[in-house]
């Protein structure tokens, strides 16, 4: 990309039919026959527009009369605007303070200047102040001087926070990495209301977002393979914007990461400081040597505008927005003659003598054009016979009297707080997908991902339950699986020892010795079941409620069962107790092995099977 080098060569460029004599709000006061030039303007809530000259500030109405005037110790700096700071408050570089001036809210208050930041009168520091800003939100003044840092005020002029370029981040050193000696803020700290962030720039080409509340780090932009000199535009709708003169580019930065969503190439420019406006609607507009205005809508799309032949037309002041948010006003100079010419990487616009002066106000979103005038028209001409005319002025601040007086305007006008939810409303939250390539690689990485933490959930639930397990606390994991293990394989012995004797007992007549024997078997079963459901239980096993013996048998502490053996000459009655505590394990093995060992056949011929009575008691 071609870089750009401005040289722009012109006589003043100040409207020929425009007197321009110094003068004061007291004829008594004027110096007679000195030219004065008033700061860059300052276009307040109440229409009036704010400049100082020398060591007076002045508050013009929007006809051109002077309002009222204030006298300062101090020479302010005319290459800042003063700012507003909200409740009858402005804000002033002058010299190496910060004067405050409070104009209140009335008609008959009296305007008194003071020092809101600096040494006192009569003390002499060293301070160079690049920039401040007013957050009126957080009623806070923020202050960036050369070699000290950024500095947060409250209104009452404590100090809230302070901030160096060199920032760590999770114990990383960020900023200044190319130079950390010679290295600080350099520009102007700009505000972005909507999403409560400074923009500010050091001297490396690096541009800081923080955040207004406690200068928390948000995040840090590299633009020194651009250029190191630029200007930020804050849009107030998700975007910053950032001019690049040398390099004739716009870029569009995102304001929640810093990322760059869209650059532009433009026409040169005519000065380092140039920078765009930003409208309600989201479209930015920035003014050319090259006699264009060029607008972006907030995808980057470009409109270019222009009244005249722009062969040798300029605009080289920056555009102002109107007060309904909409709409903007620029300039269009007619030059006697203009010449473009390149050397080797630069390109060089040289104009001399300007002959007209053309004023437009337009709607860059829908390109409608409500209004232009030239410098001869009915508007300016008052603006010659007004106090204006006894200052040294140019086009910014002759546009800036256009705005205010809302010449061919017919929209309606809104306050800056509607005007700000308006533009804060055009942000878009953009959702970014943080998976990038192959997708079925996402879904089978995905799908291992569940499974692992599947088994993961299993092995904890696993190991949690061994962990509540009082046995634990006396043996370890291995003797506790060995127990359970061992309860599990007698039960199975249990189980198949009693069915045989049940499938036994329904075809053949035993003797009440099985019984007996048969009924301890059950019992010591319901024990290890339960042994297995409390102490050795991993979750899964259960206690069956009623035994699935074909035997009667009752659960309870003493329960007594009646079985009777009836042949023809002769009943036998038996009652059969049954205890709810569990026998030693070598006693059970030893029932198991004699029950297995008898011999099941009948004894006594002629006797038929038992049958239960109906009837039962608790002993």
């Amino acid at each position: 990309m071609t870089v750009t080098q401005l040289l722009f060569l012109h006589v003043l460029l100040l409207l020929p039919k425009l007197p321009y004599i110094s003068a004061y709000h007291k004829s008594e006061d004027m110096p007679r026959g000195v030219s004065r030039k008033l700061s860059k303007p300052l276009i307040g809530e109440d229409g009036r527009i704010y400049g100082c000259s020398g060591n007076n500030f002045f508050a013009f109405e929007n006809n051109g009369t002077i309002a009222w005037s204030l006298h300062l110790d101090y020479q302010c700096n005319l290459s800042m605007a003063p700012v507003h700071g909200g409740y009858g408050k402005i804000y002033l570089v002058a010299e190496n303070r910060i004067l405050m001036i409070n104009f209140g809210s009335t008609q008959t208050s009296e305007p008194v200047a003071e020092i809101f930041f600096g040494p006192e009168h009569g003390e002499n520091r060293e301070i160079v102040i690049i920039g401040v800003s007013v957050s009126t939100l957080s009623s806070t003044v923020f202050i960036n001087m050369k070699n000290r840092g950024l500095f947060a005020y409250r209104y009452n002029g404590s100090l809230r926070w302070s901030v160096g370029p060199v920032l760590y981040h999770y114990s990383y050193r960020q900023g200044c990495k190319k130079n950390l000696t010679d290295c600080y803020f350099a520009s102007v700290p700009m505000l972005d209301q909507c999403e409560a962030s400074i923009y500010i720039s050091n001297t490396e080409g690096e541009l800081y977002c923080l955040s207004i509340r406690n200068h928390e780090f948000r995040w840090i932009q590299d633009l020194s393979s651009l250029d190191k000199v630029f200007s930020i535009t804050p849009g107030n709708n998700g975007h910053v914007y950032i001019t690049i003169p040398v390099r004739t580019l716009v870029l569009a930065l995102d304001a929640f990461s810093g990322n760059i969503l869209w650059q532009r190439s433009i026409g040169p420019l005519s000065k380092a400081d140039s920078a765009p406006v930003v409208d309600t609607n989201g479209w930015v507009s920035i003014g050319s040597l090259d006699g264009f205005l060029y607008s972006f809508s907030p995808n980057g799309v470009l409109k270019k505008f222009s009244n005249r032949n722009t062969e040798n037309s300029v605009v080289q002041v920056s555009p102002f927005l109107d007060c309904s948010g909409f709409a903007i006003y620029y300039s269009q100079i007619d030059m006697e003659g203009k010449v473009s010419h390149s050397i080797s990487d630069y390109t060089i616009v040289s104009a001399i003598r300007p002959k007209a002066a053309l004023f437009t106000m337009l709607v860059p979103a829908t390109g409608s054009m409500y209004w232009f005038e030239s410098y001869t028209g009915q508007f300016l001409t008052s603006l010659s016979k007004s106090d204006l005319s006894k200052f040294v002025v140019d086009e910014e601040i002759i546009v800036a009297f256009l705005v205010a007086s809302n010449t061919g305007n017919p929209l309606q006008c809104r306050t800056i707080d509607q005007r700000l939810t308006s533009s804060c409303s055009q942000a878009r939250t953009v959702h970014v997908n943080i998976y990038t390539g192959n997708e079925r690689a996402i879904l089978l990485f995905l799908l291992f991902e569940s499974t692992l933490l599947v088994v993961l959930a299993a092995l904890v639930r696993f190991c949690f339950t061994f962990w509540t397990k009082k046995k634990l606390q006396a043996q370890g994991i291995g003797s506790f699986l060995d127990k359970r293990r061992s309860l599990r394989h007698r039960k199975k012995a249990f189980d198949r020892t009693i069915t045989e004797l049940e499938q036994k007992a329904s075809k053949e007549e035993v003797g009440n010795e099985v019984f007996e024997k048969l009924g301890d078997i059950v019992r010591e079963r319901e024990c290890i079941e339960r042994k297995l459901s409390s102490m050795y239980s991993l979750g899964r096993d259960k206690t069956h409620s009623q035994s699935k013996s074909l035997l009667p048998l009752h659960k309870g502490k003493t329960k007594a069962k009646r079985y009777s053996f009836k042949d023809a000459n002769e009943s036998v009655a038996i009652f059969h107790t049954v205890s709810d505590t569990c026998s030693s394990e070598s006693s059970i093995e030893e029932e198991i092995r004699m029950v297995e060992g008898m011999d099941l056949s009948t004894k006594a011929k002629g006797k038929k099977p038992m049958v239960e009575d109906s009837s039962s008691s608790d002993i």
